[in-house]
């Protein structure tokens, strides 16, 4: 006699509730109450809220639901009841009550025995409310108290269709059986991020699939007017797999099944996303008029190798501060792996584009003063252009794309033309730029935050900057080409120009610096003050762009011996024989070239 599996308690039988027309009743009003009310909702279930206080004590989220006419929230207090002597029996006769008045209820939540909750339900409370269901048949669960809960919540997760953002009908649920409740999201995490981003799509196309290979219930259609009759799903235009004479309506129905299961088994994920309805059709056509000694696993095959072209896609890629050694990974990949095209900002170093293979087109940025927009306007086109004929497109900007590169309409244009860029991130000069030239942006004792702005607006308009604040450090990116400009606002106390700062002056000693061609083997920083850093940048002769300038008193806070004492009480007072030490005497200093240290990484 064959041997069959011995069953091992301590599992949970695992199901799936379709909660039309059915009610789940909710206990409490907290943030766990709306999270247990958004699932009873997205099961099409109705939801009544029942708790002290009712509406006004509702948490923010149940509130507005209700207000939305999505669920309805109740007081104890207001429901009938018999008046006995204690509140835990007032609380369980007003559920009972109020159960005995309906007869949909599929499930009792009680959420307000959460641990770590306000005006906590006691153990002998909940216990009643438990008590009360199993004697009228309904499942409940407590929270926090598993001995008296008659089912469990999963940790679910519920797939989106990337095509168009929906909710799709995949879901997953993990459970722990109450051993680990934390570990069972950590698990659900990582299922996740290991799963194709488009499965919820798959399951949505092979879901339609399925609705058009059981078109009738009981015979298939012979045209398409009979079809539409039956108010199916395919379009007009659709084709219609119609059966050959000798095979009955159920026979058919069977084999048009049994290709939407060889379909979903052997098809790649990615596929099944992108199937499309004619693809639809003409796998059920194909699987009436496929032969019964042909392998249908070679006949998916040649249906899956259709001759559509796929579309390309588009990275937007952070190259970095500038030396190729500060490259990520990703962006390193990108441009060595990926790449059919290349579409560069023109500040770009050239020692970065010598890593992109040479097959590969490179395009660069045509900006110049009064041409960024159309530039702009031309990579963005290109990249569309490109994409759509397959490619992968790299949009290569320096620094991190999404500070001050422009990178928020380039994904806007991208996703208005059909494509959602990946953009990766870079190591962005703001923070690596003053690292290069020995300046924390924060340092105990120095600096307490930054700030990062741009010295100039949007076609060229002046910004407001940040006014002073002693134990902040401020980041100006394209700011050296209107330095004049910049150093006044931050200075100046008349009122049209003060105007365009944002709180106190700065002090005429207040350190600054400006770096060029940070991170490269030509950086250049000039170590100054407010006061003379024009004087010291006439001095230098030419410069090199791209240029920033970090102000404060971190600036000079690791020279030498360092300086953390700018922060003490009365450190002001003795600010201008700080200066004088960090810049020994003179007005400036100028470094030239990077640390010995990073030569060979």
């Amino acid at each position: 006699m064959a041997a069959f599996p011995s069953p091992t308690s301590g599992a949970s039988l695992i199901l799936s509730f379709r909660l039309h027309h059915k009610t789940v009743v909710v206990v409490g009003s907290n943030p766990l109450a709306a999270s247990r009310a958004f699932s009873a909702l997205e099961a099409n279930s109705s939801v009544v809220i029942i708790a002290k206080g009712g509406l006004e004590g509702a948490c923010q989220e149940l509130k507005w639901r209700a207000e939305q006419n999505q669920l309805t929230i109740l007081d104890f207090e207001s429901l009938p009841g018999p008046s006995l002597q204690t509140n835990i029996d007032q609380d369980a006769g007003a559920l009972e009550a109020y159960l005995s008045t309906i007869s949909s209820i599929s499930f009792v939540v009680v959420t307000d025995t959460l641990m770590n909750g306000d005006h906590r339900r006691s153990f002998a409370s909940a216990a009643n409310l438990a008590q009360i269901c199993r004697s009228r048949n309904i499942p409940i669960n407590v929270t926090d108290y598993p001995d008296l809960c008659d089912f469990s919540f999963t940790s679910t997760h519920r797939f989106l269709d990337p095509n168009d953002n929906t909710s799709t009908s995949l879901q997953i649920g993990i459970t722990t059986n109450g051993q680990g409740c934390r570990l069972a999201g950590r698990l659900r995490r990582e299922i996740v991020t290991k799963l194709p981003r488009d499965v919820g799509g798959a399951v949505a196309r092979v879901g339609k699939l399925r609705t058009l290979a059981k078109a009738s219930k009981t015979t298939i259609p012979e045209t398409d007017a009979e079809l539409n009759e039956e108010g199916s799903t395919p379009t007009p235009n659709q084709p219609v797999a119609q059966r050959s004479s000798d095979e009955t309506a159920e026979e058919s129905a069977r084999r048009r099944m049994k290709w939407v299961a060889q379909v979903s088994e052997y098809w790649p994920i990615s596929r099944l996303a992108k199937m499309t309805e004619n693809e639809m059709a003409d796998i059920l056509d194909a699987s009436l008029h496929h032969h019964p000694g042909d392998s249908e696993v070679n006949s998916l095959h040649e249906l899956s190798l259709s001759p559509t072209i796929p579309l390309g896609r588009i990275l937007l890629v952070g190259s970095g501060p500038g030396h190729p050694s500060l490259l990520t990974l990703a962006t390193h990949a990108a441009l060595t792996k990926h790449a059919d095209l290349v579409l560069s900002d023109k500040l770009v170093p050239a020692a970065v584009l010598a890593l992109i293979p040479a097959d590969v087109e490179v395009q660069i940025a045509r900006k110049f003063p009064g041409n960024a927009d159309g530039a702009q306007n031309e990579l963005m086109e290109a990249a569309v252009e490109a994409a759509r004929r397959g490619l992968t497109v790299v949009r290569l900007k320096q620094g991190d794309p999404t500070v001050y590169g422009r990178a928020g309409e380039e994904v806007l244009y991208f996703r208005a033309h059909g494509f959602e860029p990946v953009v990766i991130p870079g190591v962005s000069s703001v923070l690596a730029g003053p690292t290069f030239a020995g300046i924390p942006v924060t340092q105990r004792g120095a600096a307490e935050s930054f700030i990062v702005c741009t010295g100039v607006g949007r076609q060229g308009k002046e910004v407001k900057l940040p006014g002073y604040e002693r134990s902040r450090t401020v980041v100006v990116l394209m700011g050296v080409a209107r330095l004049p400009q910049v150093l006044d606002t931050l200075q100046s106390t008349l009122d049209h120009v003060s105007s365009r700062r944002g709180g106190a002056p700065y002090p005429t000693n207040t350190p600054i610096a400006l770096i060029e061609r940070a991170s490269m083997p030509d950086q250049r920083v000039i170590f100054s003050t407010l006061h003379d850093i024009t004087a010291a940048l006439d001095s230098v002769g030419e410069q090199r762009p791209p240029g920033m300038l970090v102000i404060g008193w971190s600036v000079l806070s690791l020279w030498d011996k360092g300086d953390m004492s700018v922060l003490d009480e009365g450190a002001q007072e003795r600010d201008e024989e700080r200066v004088k030490a960090w810049l020994g005497g003179a007005k400036w200093r100028v470094l030239d070239g990077l640390e010995l240290g990073w030569e060979g990484l």
